[in-house]
């Protein structure tokens, strides 16, 4: 059966900006530009003779006909990613894709990507930090590294470590924290991209309402918040042991109590990339060096 299909990489452009109803965001995610996205669409639009999307001066909605088309587009997307995963004894690209929370990647991650290179210098790792949901196969993404509160469904969720919430700052500014009523007198430094903070703390540490935790600076990774603390900007809730290696060199000083955070850091795949060599590298990998930390 001969299929009549449109160019396969115009379909792919059509799905980002309808799923993005952006060419900009479309391209970000395809690393293209939004003109080559723009004209890859109209190729696509051109080819079966209808609109797919209206196009205003800021704006970009679909068309009836690029409602109806967008659905069964992704679907089908998502079904030829998923089967090239699957095929047996598929030889890995070359490239391993790993999408990491930034505070992670920066503290924890990184410093450690050497190793991983030296030991497998055939397999070329490409690192996103962008704060977004991910979606397998789609994304592109091979391994997710989340912070979370429990396994993903419909993926292989590998927790990797527990985390412990405990205040941090300067050494200065810790030589005047003793108490939680010493906190009421300092900065607060809060990182609201996480699901536990300020709040999270006092109520595990017995201390619920003790403080007023709406004053205060905010930031949208844990590793800026760590990096104001340690400028002598106020006091943060540090993530052990993300932050362990800033508490270890003294940029940071741990004061009053720790207590076990509710998430975890988790490593997320799709079941039917498990297989794949390279992933099961840098999986085997960084369980290894989860464990040496932990000792």
């Amino acid at each position: 059966m001969a299929y009549r299909l449109p160019p396969l990489t115009t379909l792919r452009l059509f799905e980002a900006s309808g799923r993005h109803l952006s060419f900009k965001r479309a391209a970000e995610e395809l690393n293209l530009t939004p003109s080559a996205v723009s004209h890859g669409i109209q190729t696509l639009e051109d080819w079966l003779g209808v609109p797919l999307f209206v196009r205003g001066n800021r704006t970009l909605a679909l068309t009836e006909a690029g409602s109806a088309y967008l659905q069964p587009v992704g679907a089908a997307l998502e079904a030829l990613a998923r089967a090239t995963d699957a095929v047996p004894g598929r030889r890995p690209a070359g490239r391993l894709h790993v999408s990491s929370a930034p505070s992670f990647a920066l503290c924890w991650l990184i410093p450690r990507l050497p190793a991983f290179q030296e030991r497998y210098p055939d397999i070329s790792v490409s690192l996103d930090t962008a704060h977004r949901v991910l979606a397998f196969p789609r994304d592109g993404v091979d391994l997710g590294i989340r912070l979370g509160r429990a396994p993903w469904p419909d993926l292989v969720s590998v927790k990797l470590l527990d985390e412990v919430l405990v205040p941090v700052c300067a050494p200065a500014l810790a030589a005047r924290i003793h108490s939680v009523a010493d906190l009421a007198r300092v900065p607060l430094l809060h990182v609201a991209s996480v699901s536990e903070d300020w709040e999270a703390w006092l109520a595990a540490a017995g201390h619920a309402g003790a403080l007023d935790v709406s004053r205060g600076l905010r930031f949208d990774a844990l590793r800026y918040a760590a990096d104001a603390a340690a400028q002598g900007l106020g006091v943060t809730i540090g993530r052990r042991p993300t932050l362990d290696a800033m508490i270890a060199s003294g940029a940071l000083v741990p004061v009053l109590d720790p207590v076990p955070a509710q998430t975890a850091w988790w490593l997320v795949e799709a079941p039917e990339s498990a297989g794949r060599a390279d992933i099961a590298a840098f999986r085997t990998w960084l369980l290894a060096e989860m464990a040496k930390a932990a000792e």
